[in-house]
């Protein structure tokens, strides 16, 4: 016979009624279901199927049965594939909560029993030796106490267990494992040692900022100046330092009382603490700060920075010196304007390449601002330098004014002379001929008129001026509102 012949069917005739006949669709029902499962009806026994119930017309009841009979194929493949995994292995897996057995299924795992389900523990030996009340047990030479070394040994490697989850002590399952004191200590320290290290990382990432000082805190003070309409869009990072990181952003709509500039450039104060633990010295001495500092809690300290760098910026900005604009303050997070144009910030003093005549003019533009914040501002910058200079449109603009203090601080006069000495040096190595040394410098920007002939001596001067003014402030509860000079100082030009 062809195999892709058509099948040779004879038809029988039948009438319509029997067609439509309910005994008859039972009946060829009844035929395939035996023909399909025939050993499943011979076999199955139980609370569905007895002698007195063998009718299998109800749908439900095929259902159970295809179920059993599915379940139980599932199970034995499972132990298949679990005896197939564990082999001769020490350690045995188990697939016992993945099986599909029904409480009527009493032959399903018996051949699997697990230590787990036992109360043997395999660390300890097959026959453990117990300590009584005593503290020891046997007689004459054969005395064993709880100090013994195998007794100690077993019960170490028992109490590794208390361990934290996270530290892997190994696998010693069927073994009988003794670990001496001396290891046992060392992992015991270790271990409590990365617990502890690993809640200092937690609290670290949870309370101080992440990668580019953003931490979750920053984020959500910057997504509520853009859903406020103040900043259109944030685009990116443009400066990194210790003390903080700064974003180029777009201004966004600006307001009846605040005028929004299209460049801005957010200054985050970073929140780890590091930094500015030798850096309390600008602050805990600023009168405008001292009540409110305290190393008791070090995080309003950040704050603090941030403020201070909004109020010299405003100094500087009422005496016209070139210097960002203060837009607004969110905690540690200061919007300023952007000294720069497309996203390109402004280049550092260091970093720029002037010509002689640039060169000269930047030397008189930086000198003519040193004394406007002396005099004027009553401030000293106390990190000036060519870092935090930069040339923008033909000229110099200062910024990072946040350790900047008044000249009346206790270390004030020190600050001004080591700004002076990092313009001075910078400038002479400029090529600029004019350039004052740091001494002519420091009389040329405070006018106090101090003669020297060497810088210990100068120095020692200094320090004599910034004594007598404590001493002052001690005395009279207030501090000297300018030190003593000989007149004004000369102004510089070109």
């Amino acid at each position: 016979q062809c195999p892709w012949g058509a099948p040779s069917t004879t038809s029988i005739s039948c009438s319509l009624a029997d067609v439509m006949s309910e005994q008859l669709a039972k009946e060829l029902q009844l035929e395939e279901e035996n023909a399909a499962f025939p050993e499943v009806v011979a076999a199955a026994e139980g609370p569905f199927i007895t002698g007195e119930n063998i009718d299998t017309s109800s749908d439900l009841m095929l259902a159970q049965m295809l179920q059993m009979e599915f379940d139980r194929e599932y199970d034995a493949q499972l132990r298949r594939e679990e005896k197939k995994i564990n082999g001769d292995s020490k350690v045995s897996i188990s697939f016992e909560n993945y099986r599909k057995v029904h409480p009527y299924d009493s032959d399903s795992s018996e051949d699997e029993v697990d230590w787990q389900d036992t109360r043997h523990d395999p660390y300890r030996a097959d026959k453990p030796t117990t300590t009584p009340r005593k503290g020891f047990i046997g007689k004459g030479k054969d005395i064993t106490t709880k100090h013994d070394e195998v007794v100690c040994g077993r019960k170490n490697t028992a109490r590794m267990e208390n361990f934290a989850p996270e530290f892997q002590v190994g696998d010693g399952i069927g073994m009988d494992l003794k670990l001496s004191n001396q290891v046992f200590n060392a992992l015991k320290q270790h271990a409590y040692s990365e617990e502890r290290r690993s809640a200092r990382l937690h609290e670290k990432k949870e309370h101080s900022t992440a990668e580019k000082a953003v931490d979750p805190k920053t984020r959500l003070l910057l997504y509520k100046m853009v859903n406020a309409g103040m900043l259109e869009t944030i685009t990116g990072c443009i400066s990194t330092g210790k003390e903080s990181v700064v974003f180029h952003a777009y201004g966004g709509n600006a307001t009846e009382d605040k005028v929004i500039p299209p460049e801005c450039a957010i200054k985050v104060f970073k929140t780890t603490l590091n930094e500015f633990k030798n850096r309390d010295k600008y602050i805990k001495d600023d009168y405008r700060f001292k009540d409110r500092f305290s190393k008791l809690n070090p995080r309003k300290i950040i704050r603090m920075w941030a403020e201070k760098e909004m109020h010299n910026l405003t100094r500087m900005q009422n005496a016209g010196i070139p210097c960002p604009q203060v837009v607004m303050l969110k905690k540690h997070v200061l919007v300023m304007s952007f000294i720069g144009q497309d996203q390109v910030p402004a280049p550092k003093l260091k970093d720029v390449t002037l010509s002689s005549e640039d060169m000269k003019k930047a030397y008189y533009q930086i000198l003519n601002m040193m004394q406007q914040l002396y005099k004027e501002c009553n401030l000293v910058h106390a990190d000036l330098s060519e870092y935090n200079m930069l040339w923008h449109d033909g000229k110099v603009w200062l910024i990072d004014v946040s350790q900047s203090v008044e000249p009346t601080h206790p270390h004030g006069l020190e600050f001004l002379f080591r700004d002076c000495r990092n313009v001075s040096q910078f400038f002479q190595k400029g090529g600029v001929a004019e350039a004052l040394n740091e001494r002519e410098l420091f009389n040329a920007v405070s006018g106090l008129n101090i003669t020297a002939d060497n810088e210990v001596d100068f120095q020692a001067e200094i320090e004599a001026l910034e004594k007598m003014n404590e001493d002052h402030v001690q005395n009279h509860g207030k501090k000297l509102s300018m030190f003593s000079s000989d007149g004004d100082p000369p102004i510089y030009d070109e």
